[in-house]
């Protein structure tokens, strides 16, 4: 018989459609966002942008599945899939991805097949954001624009501030 490998799909956060989130967002488990998100996300399990979801936001989590807009980097320890919905102005480093037909990525993608490479990867892009950090830099996506910068617009018409 064949062992079936049961995984917990319960939601420890949820973003829900018509609320804004400023600041940054940590979770221990599944995090789903269908809002608008002003800070970056970090979740040490599952993410997924629904296709309404605005977010300036570098966003980490073991699988990441983007539907909506995402204006900032992924990092994706297992995998990255980006529906047919979905834009990321941003980097990407993760191990595995899937892009649908129709989706938009603009950005760096690194794909990484082995432990090694992927933490040198990760390494690097820490390194670097804290670099860009301490010199007063949040901008590490291409365009991207600080989102302390208070009434800022984001994408596809998304308002923040």
């Amino acid at each position: 018989m064949a062992s079936i490998k049961s995984e917990n799909f319960s939601i420890n956060t949820i973003i829900g459609p018509g609320t804004s989130v400023s600041g940054d967002v940590e979770s221990g488990g599944f995090t789903r966002v269908d809002g608008n998100v002003q800070g970056d996300v970090k979740a040490k399990g599952r993410v997924v942008i629904g296709e309404r979801a605005r977010m300036k936001s570098n966003i980490s989590g073991t699988s990441v599945t983007v539907g909506g807009v995402v204006f900032g980097n992924v990092l994706a320890s297992e995998r990255l899939i980006v529906l047919t919905t979905g834009l990321i102005m941003g980097d990407i480093i993760t191990r595995r991805i899937q892009a649908d037909e129709g989706c938009l990525i603009h950005g760096r993608i690194r794909v990484c097949q082995t432990e090694e490479v992927w933490k040198r990867a990760v390494s690097e892009y820490r390194d670097m954001t804290g670099l860009r950090e301490s010199l007063g830099i949040r901008s590490t996506a291409p365009g991207y624009v600080s989102h302390t910068q208070a009434g800022s617009s984001g994408p596809a018409g998304a308002r923040y501030g």
